[in-house]
């Protein structure tokens, strides 16, 4: 599908602290309330969902609640879709540091976000099972709600000014142009499938392997240049809240964005889940797993999410949505009324390992150990080395500026970028 279905203008981004200081002055930092819905049907059976809204930052603390809801959509197998959706979550909170405050921990979240998805794969590809999946994964903390996200599912918010905003990317080889260059340039080939007589056919693949999609957890049989690092954006709703609609391709395939928040505004959320479910079934019949969970981000004084009101013609014209990332997308003002703004602040999709951990060297004074950036485990300097130096076999001339990355994930960072082959140690 395309996403060009949303048109959107790059606005700056609003710093977090600028936001919560807001929160506070005002002396008006109520949660809302989270009010979530699921429904699925089964063609293959390798689509897996992750629901917990009763996370917390303090152990013990409800004060620091926060829910995560996740679409894993596997192919060639189930077991990475599992995988993923029994580990990833601890391997993102892993990567933030304890004690911090709640502001620091939201800054923190979309680096967290990549050392994760980026443990994971490394941890199922040492399993030597060849199966990969998708992964769209939500943090709603208060009103800031953090997205993840490799492969095609997707998540869409529903404002209650009315418009349907894409919070993901989609990494399918034929939408995607920056995707399709930076497979080929990693080593890979992208291709149709050639029948008898020298015709192509289908959407483009990348060989070898076959895949459709360029980044992914898991595919250890594919190639080094189908990454796990996920495109990250964190948006901050207003008090009026808004709906989200967390889904596989199943859903995508026969919906647009727009036809499936219509289909279901309204309503509360678990009948919303299961008639977006049977809009799409409706629309294209089952022909892949579809799985759909809706997630309604209420104001506390609130029962449910009020209607959307009929657009008028004295709208505000809102600063949503830029993309660094996607610099193909077509640009233009999306127009909300003065309930539903939404802030952005923070995206970036980029592929490089470098660009994604920020530049502090996380050095314990003490031991005189590093932390390795994405696996967590503290070894000495020589053991490994920084993120910004040069390949694995060539250090550049400033080894331990930025953070720290054990020999292992270094090699694995090299390997994606296509400086040399990979092949995990597999544990048995």
């Amino acid at each position: 599908m395309s996403q060009a279905e949303v048109p959107r203008m790059k606005p700056p981004l609003v710093p977090l602290a600028t936001l919560l200081g807001r929160e506070l002055r005002n002396e008006k930092f109520d949660k809302p309330f989270v009010k979530y819905g699921q429904a699925a049907l089964a063609k293959k059976g390798e689509d897996y969902f992750l629901i917990k809204p009763d996370c917390q930052r303090v152990p013990g603390d409800a004060s620091t609640s926060f829910s995560v809801f996740a679409i894993f959509d596997g192919h060639n197998g189930i077991s990475a879709a599992i995988f993923a959706k029994e580990n990833l979550l601890d391997n993102v909170l892993s990567a933030i540091p304890q004690g911090v405050s709640r502001e620091e921990w939201l800054q923190a979240l979309p680096r967290a976000l990549v050392a994760g998805f980026v443990k994971t794969d490394i941890e199922f590809q040492q399993r030597g099972e060849t199966s990969g999946t998708t992964v769209t994964f939500v943090v709603i903390d208060g009103w800031t709600v953090t997205v993840a996200s490799v492969g095609d599912s997707r998540c869409i918010l529903d404002t209650q000014g009315g418009v349907v905003s894409l919070l993901t990317v989609d990494h399918r080889l034929e939408e995607n142009v920056e995707e399709r260059e930076r497979v080929t340039a990693s080593g890979g080939e992208v291709g149709r499938l050639n029948v008898f007589g020298g015709n192509e056919v289908g959407p483009l693949r990348c060989w070898p392997g076959g895949l459709c999609l360029s980044r992914s957890i898991g595919d250890t049989d594919v190639g080094e240049f189908i990454v796990p690092i996920p495109h990250v954006k964190q948006v901050k709703l207003s008090n009026a809240g808004g709906r989200l609609i967390i889904a596989s391709d199943g859903i995508w395939d026969a919906l647009s964005s727009e036809s499936a928040a219509k289909a279901c505004r309204g309503l509360p959320a678990e009948l919303a889940a299961k008639l977006v479910v049977k809009e799409a079934l409706r629309s294209r019949g089952l022909k892949d797993d579809t799985t759909c969970l809706v997630v309604d981000i209420i104001p506390s004084d609130l029962p449910v999410l009020p209607p959307i009101p009929r657009k008028k013609q004295n709208v505000l014209s809102s600063l949503l949505f830029g993309k660094r990332y996607q610099n193909s997308m077509n640009k233009g003002t999306n127009k909300l009324s003065s309930v539903g703004v939404v802030e952005e602040l923070f995206e970036e999709g980029s592929a490089m390992l470098a660009e994604r951990l920020g530049k502090d060297s996380p050095l314990d004074a003490n031991s005189g150990l590093y932390r390795c950036a994405v696996c967590q485990v503290d070894q000495t300097p020589t053991d490994g080395l920084s993120v910004n130096s040069g390949s694995f076999f060539s250090p550049g001339s400033k080894p331990w500026e930025g953070p720290f990355l054990c020999a292992n994930c270094r090699k694995k960072k090299d390997a994606m970028e296509g400086k040399r082959p990979s092949s995990p140690s597999v544990t048995a």
